[in-house]
């Protein structure tokens, strides 16, 4: 019988006394650089990536109204995940988020595999977000080439970054500002509309008739529902990021609990009620929205003067919101991963303002390579990488679960005082929830439609290839991985012992 890790009850607060990770000398650890409204701000925009404007209009010509359902399937599992991730971040606030958990849940070889299979989602998703950035830069000012304008994006947030804490979240609190006013005003507009209340605009298509005209709620069957759940379901991913953030908050504890607390509201709001106004402003099959995309054509179906360079703007501060937190995220789990002795000493190493340079300028590093073959190679080593990194989001999502499960029973049994947020209906409804993960991998198994398949399978292997590199590493001891590698700094790793 294998026992369990030990909670580290001394807690991982950048602000606490003593802690290695703290303020204080230089390269002493993180800093408490983030003020309360910088982590709202991160929580709520967290939700909101460039994803939800640019990739729903082919959810909503996959399942037609019924995408909601879709929109609702994922949105619920989500608020489900952030539950238990936010109650284990709320007891044990860390740099390291679900990774640190897993590691002292699961095994050395689990934060290992996630830790990194994070970090290549990330730093992957730069090159995405700086590559549709440029193309919407160089439509603007086409006499800078769009190779230049991805490298002056990249550089800009990359220096961002390297400032201060402080400064990414002030830059984020701006980017997620714009975005949250944009959907927010969208909503507005748009429900003025499909009621019949909003004056001096054309809105003969708007309706909830549309709703259930033109082939019904839903016109290609419920099977469809499934199907739109995989194209959406990546658009969710950012929700965790709060949970990296507190560990640099001036009250993580708060920090995490505030977020985990409001993200019913902020997946409700945002996704469900945008994706709404949008079905009912107009025909789910108009073809304006696969040829525009869906808030556009929602925009200029009410004859509002220049929709496309209104979303532009929007889509384009999206793009930098999600550069600029991808580059963050990035950098902090490597720098988690140096601290635990998983990568290189040098990324747990961290200048006098407590930034973890050297972690963040080899995620750009990545993110630059990445940039280059998707130029030179676009549907080679490029479409590689994207459809490889695509099926992270769901594992990371089952790790939490089965993190969690552990988790609840050590902070019970060693500081359950820690335990402010609570998991509901604990431990059935984090099975089920794993479950629901499980079904929708293999769901993606049989899509070859939309590359599903090949997602999953090219997933699956570089998730294997990690995993032979986690216990080649650190090695299995009857069976069971061992949990060897001493933890450097504020996260002690617990040693896990076979009795």
């Amino acid at each position: 019988m294998t026992s369990q890790p030990t909670l580290n009850t001394t807690g991982n607060d950048p602000g606490d006394p003593g802690d290695p990770g703290g303020p204080g000398a230089e390269g002493s650890g993180l800093q408490a650089g983030l003020k309360d409204r910088h982590l709202s701000m991160i929580a709520i925009g967290g939700v909101i990536g460039a994803g939800l404007f640019v990739g729903s209009s082919s959810g909503i010509a996959t399942a037609g109204p019924g995408i909601l359902l879709s929109y609702a399937l994922v949105g619920t599992l989500v608020v489900l995940v952030m539950r238990m991730l936010g109650e284990m971040s709320a007891a044990n606030p860390t740099s390291g988020s679900f990774s640190a958990h897993a590691d002292r849940a699961l095994g050395s070889w689990a934060g290992f595999s996630i830790g990194w299979l994070y970090w290549f989602f990330w730093v992957v998703v730069l090159a995405v977000e700086a590559t549709a950035g440029a193309v919407i830069l160089e439509g603007w000012i086409p006499a800078v080439p769009q190779w230049g304008w991805a490298l002056i994006v990249m550089l800009v947030l990359t220096a961002t970054n390297l400032v201060s804490v402080g400064s990414y979240g002030e830059f984020e609190f701006w980017f997620a500002g714009i975005k949250v006013v944009a959907i927010a005003a969208f909503i507005v507009i748009g429900g003025l509309a499909v009621f019949g209340l909003l004056p001096g605009v054309d809105s003969e298509q708007a309706g909830l008739s549309n709703l259930t005209e033109h082939g019904g709620f839903l016109p290609h069957g419920a099977g469809a529902i499934l199907t739109g759940v995989l194209l959406v379901v990546f658009s969710f991913m950012g929700s965790e990021i709060a949970t990296l953030a507190a560990g640099e908050s001036e009250n993580p504890r708060q920090a995490v609990t505030k977020a985990t607390n409001s993200i019913i509201w902020r997946v409700a709001v945002f996704y469900l009620g945008s994706i709404a106004v949008v079905v009912c402003l107009l025909p789910w099959d108009s073809k304006s929205i696969t040829k525009d995309g869906s808030y556009v054509a929602a925009l200029d179906s009410l004859g509002i003067a220049h929709a496309g360079q209104i979303m532009n703007f929007i889509v384009l501060t999206s793009v930098l919101s999600c550069l600029n937190s991808g580059l963050y995220t990035a950098s902090r789990m490597a720098y988690s991963l140096g601290q635990r002795g998983d990568a290189p000493k040098a990324f747990s190493r961290t200048t006098s303002n407590g930034v973890p340079r050297t972690a963040i300028l080899a995620s750009v590093a990545f993110g630059f390579v990445a940039v280059f073959f998707n130029y030179k190679f676009p549907d080679s080593v490029f479409l590689f990488l994207v459809n490889s990194s695509g099926a992270v989001a769901l594992f990371v999502w089952l790790v939490i679960c089965f993190s969690q499960l552990r988790m609840r029973k050590i902070i019970k049994a060693e500081a359950p005082e820690k335990l402010v947020v609570k998991m509901w209906l604990y431990p059935y409804l984090t099975w089920a929830t794993a479950a629901l993960i499980v079904f929708i991998l293999g769901y993606m198994l049989t899509d070859t439609e939309h590359d599903g398949r090949q997602t999953m399978l090219l997933s699956l292997l570089v998730a294997a290839v990690v995993l032979v590199i986690a216990f080649m590493k650190k090695g299995v001891r009857g069976g069971h991985p061992a949990a060897d590698a001493p933890q450097a700094q504020g996260e002690e790793r617990s040693e896990v012992s076979a009795g």
